[in-house]
């Protein structure tokens, strides 16, 4: 079978989503976890996955269950990791990340991390630890201004990382929260990723949680207009909650979305330098709700 899909929107989605089994909802046990990357990097939708979440204490798990998933040594099929660190076990958790890295070489790497940030002081300490070859997210509050330490990440070869949301109404951000931290992120040219409560492509009202969620189309395509255009927090607020998928209209040549049209290559760039991923316990959730929206759809060769 093929994709049939518009290219902006294959190129807004190729790598977007990171594997996060292990954690809530879904919280599976490793071995599940680890046999659904390998099955989804062997299917058609593999265009659309980007890394395996895995906390650093649980590497030693991993490998117990990984190895006869992994391949034999290709470096073009090497499995992408991402790490989970903490700042007091920092310099433990790159150990173990050095470890793997070097008895894994070829077959699975890791060289992007997430931790969590709660001062400007904690991203200076964390980066004078941090290898220059490992990419760190810093995981921000953005129920406070997180402008300050968005500054704090700036300039370095680092990233932001906010959370939409989670298992309880408290831990979503609210759209004018989520618009500030896109924008400062923009405006500072540090790269974000997401994480949480993007399951679904469109802003939606969570019978579960009992709040409204936000959508990765929604949260991405603000990403790609703060990147590509000239456009204000109240504006990207509107984008993200947005539930009307007509809003969106996605061809082979751009991203259109109201008066504002940005071009695949702009949105590659976005993609690559700015806008990178978003953390997902699901993969096949997202690309469900695609193909019940005829985003995306099966056809025979």
């Amino acid at each position: 079978m093929t994709q049939s899909i518009q290219q902006s929107l294959r190129t807004l989605l190729s790598g977007l989503v990171d594997y996060a089994g292990l954690f809530p909802p879904a919280k599976l046990d490793m071995a599940a976890t680890v046999a659904n990357y390998a099955n989804y990097l062997g299917g058609g939708d593999a265009w659309a996955l980007g890394r395996l979440i895995v906390p650093a204490t649980r590497l030693d798990e991993f490998e117990q269950h990984a190895d006869e998933h992994l391949p034999a040594g290709n470096d073009d099929a090497t499995w992408e990791l991402t790490a989970l660190v903490g700042h007091d076990s920092l310099d433990d958790d790159l150990g173990r990340l050095a470890t793997f890295n070097k008895k894994y070489a070829g077959r699975a790497r890791i060289l992007m991390i997430e931790l969590r940030a709660a001062s400007a002081d904690e991203i200076d300490d964390a980066l004078d630890r941090i290898p220059d070859h490992i990419f760190p997210f810093f995981e921000v509050t953005v129920t406070d201004d997180p402008r300050g330490l968005i500054a704090a990440i700036a300039g370095s070869d680092a990233g932001a990382k906010v959370r939409t949301g989670g298992v309880t109404a408290a831990a979503y951000p609210s759209p004018e929260q989520l618009a500030r931290f896109i924008a400062a992120c923009a405006s500072a040219g540090v790269p974000f990723k997401a994480t949480a409560g993007l399951h679904h492509p469109l802003r939606h009202f969570s019978e579960t949680v009992g709040t409204d969620e936000f959508g990765f189309l929604n949260v991405f395509t603000a990403g790609i207009l703060a990147r590509a255009t000239t456009i204000d927090e109240r504006e990207l607020a509107a984008v993200l909650v947005d539930q009307s998928p007509e809003s969106f209209d996605f061809s082979d040549d751009q991203l259109s979305y109201g008066n504002r049209a940005v071009d695949v290559d702009a949105i590659r760039d976005a993609r690559e330098k700015f806008a990178i991923s978003y953390g997902s316990c699901s993969f096949t959730e997202p690309l469900a709700d695609l193909r019940s929206l005829n985003l995306l759809t099966a056809t025979s060769p």
